[in-house]
């Protein structure tokens, strides 16, 4: 297996659930769409399209319907794929309405109007396909009353009164039977919760924890909840986590058409898009076009924290740092901003979530293989570009602001330096070495922030320190992925204050515990490497993990040990550590070495590393890089002579070449640290794990 997450979708036939599965995916699919190339950027055609359909690949369905494009037969797809006939000829069904589509262009009638998203033909698609705009297509369907019967899915299986069916849009009607939608809005107050999609990388069940608790909130106040959401293995999609359930995808066309439902019973008091994650903040420019209310948060504070330009001024208004960055809409503009901030630089596309497409690079040539190779510039689509803060503490922070005050939930310090994702670094809960002002001076940012972006709920931040400045990294006026740690490590309950903020009530400081200093927590992200052969363990700003373990103990080496176990990575007592490091490095690595030599570990490290080390009067055994031929250290590796590996690298060739080792470490699960201060956590919990033993306590014995 290697899917992170799934999603599910309901129609009344098999094209319009595809369809909608298809777009509730979020990878910018409007349906089947057209695959003009494969994996390897070779063009496809009518012949070789046959050859990939052999494959099992994740876009397979995409490519059977490309090869109907093409004119290949249902016999030879199927001979070729072994998907079953009906799926291809259903699929079929689609490929064949696009194509009348493109050709007669949009129909007149309302009966062929209704056929068309019958076979769950997005506005959207239907627009690319009749070349006009996406409006103009909902113009027409609603100039012919074209919208959405809403069916329920009886949870009781019909033996009694459900009182948690769920509901999802279709638009297979059966005029003889008049008015056919079973949503029956009520007429209660009622509030929509946008959740979070699919879980993939970057978007996990953390968006999911939030929007439920913002569930379980806005009952404990009255209103009638409604969740919108499509993943079926979440929470949040159970029928009884709220009172109403739609199972739709979270794209415009859906949502917009679910709203229209809710009105026309009841008060609908708004939206909330800020406990989802990326997925529902992307709809709140469309929200607020339409006039839909947005809780808590406005529109206007979203965009100010997305925009460059914005944010940047309002950063300069309040006097706080932040690397030296800038926009580019172009290659050429890329290089422009370069000359002016230098390298090593952090490159990425805006309006992401999880780092993606994120790389840092440390001269001209891998700035041009970025442009070539991982994003696509336009007007719609800039690039964003910082100077890369070497050597720095990256820290998170969690707060709840009602526009006038402001509550810091957790401040956690990164264990790995910055420029490596926050979703893939260890973070501690207090900080475990920052000093009482750098702590203080970063509330008095978090909160100047708060206010001047009007924060009504959730807002996270991300922060540098380099030789004790403080450099603002990013800020999220949403709920971030590390809600649920902060919640459950200080005992407060994040989300139902930031809803309750979100619905209009005003901060109290009673409502938030004061954090228990006697114990620290620690949270470890879980990583999917072993699924992926060829995928290396190094990590940077493009997030990887797929999950996380916490751990909570009254030491930081015991907290460190329990997420080691918990992660699968478990310490070694004794035994030997193979060390090799990039030259930055060496004489950080040197007490680490010496603390493990001092515990009776014996030192095994590549030429160069070795060399320093005796140098500094350390005793190490020499071992190859598997370039320099046999014995190499992957050989020792897989003869299980080594029990612990700190590797740090730099430059592509570096990386490159201690790919291997990096790999076979992960392959007989031995414990591998790619980082200093990684190292440094390692060697202080080894320490701790020989001398102590590890308790167990209850969670609430902490709070």
């Amino acid at each position: 297996m290697k899917s992170v997450g799934e999603v599910m979708a309901i129609g009344r036939s098999f094209p319009e659930s595809l369809q909608k599965a298809m777009r509730s995916l979020e990878v910018g699919l409007d349906g089947l769409d057209e695959v003009k190339k494969n994996i390897n950027n070779k063009k496809l055609n009518k012949k070789n399209i046959i050859s990939e359909l052999k494959k099992p690949l994740a876009d397979r369905l995409l490519l059977i319907a490309q090869a109907l494009r093409f004119g290949n037969s249902v016999k030879d797809i199927y001979n070729a794929s072994k998907v079953d006939k009906w799926f291809i000829e259903q699929i079929k069904r689609i490929v064949d309405k696009e194509i009348e589509l493109k050709t007669k262009g949009f129909p007149k009638k309302p009966e062929e109007i209704l056929k068309i998203k019958a076979l769950g033909f997005s506005d959207k698609k239907i627009s690319q396909l009749c070349g006009l705009s996406e409006k103009r297509v909902f113009d027409l369907r609603k100039k012919n009353k074209i919208f959405p019967d809403f069916k329920r899915i009886d949870t009781c299986a019909a033996e009694f009164k459900s009182m948690t069916p769920y509901m999802y849009s279709t638009y297979s009607k059966n005029y003889l039977n008049g008015d056919t939608c079973e949503s029956n809005p009520s007429s209660k107050k009622k509030v929509i919760i946008l959740g979070s999609g699919p879980n993939r990388i970057g978007q996990g069940v953390e968006f999911d924890y939030c929007c439920c608790h913002a569930s379980f909130a806005l009952k404990e106040l009255k209103y009638e909840t409604i969740m919108i959401n499509c993943n079926p293995e979440t929470v949040s999609t159970d029928p009884d986590t709220s009172d109403r359930l739609y199972f739709e995808p979270l794209a415009e066309e859906n949502v917009y058409d679910i709203i229209l439902k809710e009105k026309t019973k009841g008060k609908l008091l708004g939206v909330i898009v800020q406990f989802g994650g990326q997925t529902p903040l992307k709809l709140a420019s469309f929200l607020n076009k339409m006039k839909i209310p947005i809780l808590g948060t406005s529109k206007d504070s979203i965009d100010a924290a997305e925009d460059r330009e914005k944010f940047k001024k309002i950063s300069e208004d309040l006097n706080l740092l932040q690397p030296a960055n800038g926009i580019a809409f172009s290659e050429k503009q890329a290089f422009e901003v370069i000359n002016k901030i230098g390298f090593p630089a952090v490159i990425r596309p805006s309006y992401v979530l999880g780092g993606r497409a994120m790389e840092i690079v440390h001269n001209k040539d891998e700035l041009k293989k970025y442009f070539k190779e991982a994003v696509i510039v336009s007007g719609d689509s800039p690039v964003l570009i910082d100077h890369y803060l070497k050597d720095s503490i990256e820290v998170d922070v969690d707060a709840v602001s009602d526009g006038k005050k402001v509550i810091i939930a957790g401040i956690m310090e990164h264990i790995e330096e910055a420029g490596i994702h926050s979703g893939d670094s260890t973070c501690t809960l207090p900080p475990y070495s920052l000093s009482e002002k750098i702590i203080k001076d970063i509330e008095k940012q978090t909160k100047k922030l708060a206010i001047a972006l009007d924060v009504k709920g959730l807002l996270n931040i991300q922060f540098a320190i380099q030789n004790n400045n403080i450099f603002l990294l990013e800020v999220n006026p949403r709920s971030s992925r590390t809600v649920p740690f902060v919640a459950k490590a200080t005992g407060n309950p994040i989300v139902k204050i930031a809803l309750n903020v979100a619905m209009g009530k005003k901060l109290n400081k009673r409502d938030f515990k004061e954090s228990n200093k006697e114990y620290i927590s620690i949270k470890e992200p879980v990583f999917p490497f072993k699924r992926f052969p060829n995928v290396d363990t190094i990590l940077g700003p493009e997030m990887k993990s797929t999950g996380e373990v916490m751990a909570i103990d009254k030491s930081f080496e015991a907290a460190f040990i329990k997420c080691q176990l918990a992660s699968s990575n478990p310490l070694p007592k004794k035994g030997n550590l193979f060390v090799s490091v990039k030259n930055s490095d060496k004489p950080k690595i040197v007490p680490i070495v010496r603390s493990f030599q001092k515990l009776g570990f014996k030192i095994k490290a590549t030429h160069g590393t070795a060399s320093y080390l005796m140098d500094q009067g350390i005793n190490v055994s020499k071992i190859n890089k598997v370039s320099q031929g046999s014995p190499h250290i992957v050989e020792d590796l897989l003869d299980e002579n080594i029990d612990i590996l700190i590797n740090t690298t730099e430059g592509r060739k570096s990386i490159n070449d201690s790919f291997s080792v990096r790999r076979t470490a992960l392959m007989k699960s031995l414990p591998y640290f790619l980082t200093i201060s990684g190292a440094r956590a390692a060697i202080n919990s080894i320490k701790e794990l020989r001398n102590n033993d590890l308790e167990v306590n209850q969670i609430t014995s902490f709070h």
